[in-house]
């Protein structure tokens, strides 16, 4: 197969990324999806979650530099045994990947 300009074997532009896998929140692990309300600073995040409790989330320190999060995205969050009120953040979802999630009907607004 011939290479194309842009470096891409297929045709579309390399600026469009293709949904192959999502992951989805385990229910057996207790995640929960959570969307991204506020930030608190250094690695705290304010969380409202699917399951209707607004949590105080926690980036881990092995994903802070490589999980850039901002306000509006859509995380999988694991509440903490001990204080129901908070979180820690472990998967942050891409813009094709949110839209994936309306489609199937995990995000309920």
């Amino acid at each position: 197969m011939r290479k194309r300009r842009n470096g891409s074997k297929s045709g579309r532009s390399p600026g469009t990324p293709e949904v192959t896998r999502v992951r989805t929140p385990r229910k057996d692990k207790k995640e929960v999806l959570a969307t991204v309300t506020s930030l608190l600073g250094s690695k705290r995040v304010h969380l409202r979650c699917m399951d209707g409790v607004t949590r105080m989330g926690r980036i881990p320190g092995s994903k802070k530099k490589r999980m850039w999060i901002r306000e509006g995205d859509v995380v999988i969050a694991t509440p903490w045994d001990i204080q129901d009120s908070k979180a820690d953040v472990i998967w942050k979802y891409t813009r094709p990947q949110v839209e994936w999630l309306e489609r199937k009907g995990y995000l309920k607004e």
